[in-house]
């Protein structure tokens, strides 16, 4: 089987790999040769506008000098031959922009009706031709079961009926209903006449263009969005997407982050059982070694204990971020009800030492806090620091690479601003400000009494 079907499916799996790489790099190719005949195209367009805007520049000066009875012959034959100079170059831009045109829209018609399509008919063929070797592996690992565990032969005879009932057209139909964009290819760019303003009096061996309503320039399909829709083999825009959901509001994120939480440990829990059985089998092989080899699910066995490990790392991850987001909200609650508490009841009165006082005599002394609305409380206080309620000393070395956790040193004296709630994690802050969580094995902790955030250190 290690021959016949793992090793043939591997050296096949990096061959297709391979070609459809160089199918797509095909296909980006010749993306970038239209980008760059639409870039010329637009160029020429261009050149032909400004030429024409000077061609009725000099017709307008030559006509100006000719009525005027005060100008020299010299500066209307000299206007004359201007005039004669920007027609005639108005003239070669004209030209060049008609076949800049043309050829643009022999390309897209080219690229949207004979590359596109033929690149695709590639890549359908290898996904079937990937189909039929999928099909075959599946029977040469049937065979190889076959031979070794005559006990689900008839398990596997369904599986070879399976193989040969493959059909690769339905399977690659499948995926390209699946795929498909129904992006249409766009029409060709109408011919826009800038010369139309330009008397030809002066000149008769130019082409006269007429002005026919057929060439007006349709302002529904412009250079520009045509520039948008060639999106194909293109880098798409990415919106920006974080990963604690930040950018929500706070009930929102608290919202998602419970769904991804819900969502990591029916995961964990399908990679746990899937241990289980692993470790079942290794059992039974160990057992039975005419069953199979014990050490060919070791590999599997360490990947799923990866697994488990990541996505342990994930939820532990993801339920800090789900603390820090219903600790804001109950501060925000708590600092909502105690305002208003404060606005509407008036028993005692804080002196500024921090005593409180029930003599009316003494409250002409003590000057009154002002009362800040309640919504921009809120705004600023969501930003305060959580207070310290002890700090730690490092005992090994701790490199934080996962996101959530804090580096730190051996010898480093850091606040302990969340106690450990059973998860072998404690939440800390360095004297930077920076915050996250350590190992509780890894720190020596000291707790104090009574603490409003500021940390003594003896």
């Amino acid at each position: 089987m290690g021959h016949r079907v793992y090793a043939e499916i591997m050296r096949y799996s990096n061959d297709i790999k391979g070609e459809r790489k160089s199918h797509l790099h095909e296909g980006r190719k010749a993306q970038q040769y239209l980008d760059m005949c639409l870039k010329q195209m637009d160029n020429s367009k261009r050149k032909f506008e400004r030429e024409c805007r000077e061609a009725e520049k000099a017709q307008q000066t030559y006509e100006r000098l000719d009525n005027d009875s005060n100008a020299t012959r010299s500066d209307v034959e000299k206007a004359k031959q201007q005039l004669h100079l920007r027609t005639h170059m108005a003239d070669e831009s004209k030209n060049e922009y008609a076949a800049q045109l043309q050829n643009y829209n022999a390309e897209q018609h080219k690229h949207f009706y004979i590359v596109i399509p033929q690149m695709y008919k590639h890549l359908q063929e290898m996904d079937e031709h990937r189909t039929v070797k999928l099909s075959e592996c599946y029977k040469g690992f049937a065979d190889s079961e076959r031979k070794v565990i005559p006990i689900i032969s008839k398990c596997l005879e369904g599986m070879v009926q399976a193989a040969k009932s493959v059909d690769e057209r339905r399977d690659s139909q499948i995926v390209v209903d699946c795929f498909k964009s129904g992006f249409e290819p766009p029409g060709d760019f109408p011919f826009e006449d800038y010369s139309q303003h330009i008397y030809r009096t002066v000149s008769d061996g130019t082409i006269s263009t007429p002005k026919p309503e057929s060439l007006k320039p349709d302002p529904r399909v412009t250079v520009g969005k045509a520039k948008g829709k060639l999106w194909l083999f293109g880098k798409k825009p990415k919106g920006p997407a974080l990963e604690d959901f930040s950018h929500l509001p706070p009930e929102q994120r608290r919202k998602r982050l419970q769904q991804r939480i819900d969502e990591l440990s029916r995961e964990l829990q399908k990679e746990m059982d899937q241990k289980d059985a692993l470790n079942k089998m290794k059992d039974v092989y160990e057992k039975n070694p005419q069953m199979g080899d014990p050490g060919s699910l070791l590999p599997k066995i360490a990947e799923t204990t990866g697994n488990i490990e990541r996505l342990r790392m994930e939820i532990h991850k993801n339920e800090a971020w789900l603390s820090e987001v219903e600790g804001k909200v109950s501060q925000r609650s708590e600092r909502r009800h105690s305002a208003e508490a404060n606005h509407l009841v008036a028993q005692g009165r804080e002196s500024p030492e921090g005593s409180y006082t029930e003599d009316a005599n003494q409250e002409g002394r003590v000057q009154p806090q002002p009362h800040s609305h309640p919504e921009f409380d809120d705004e600023f206080d969501d930003d305060e620091p959580l207070p310290a309620i002890g700090h730690c000393k490092a005992l090994y070395p701790f490199d934080g690479n996962n996101e959530g956790t804090l580096a730190m040193k051996e010898g480093d004296v850091l606040y302990i601003i969340e106690e450990d709630k059973g998860d072998g994690w404690t939440r800390a802050r360095k004297q930077n400000g920076d915050e996250g969580y350590v190992p509780t094995s890894y720190i020596e902790i000291t707790l104090e009494k009574n603490s409003k955030g500021a940390v003594t250190y003896i």
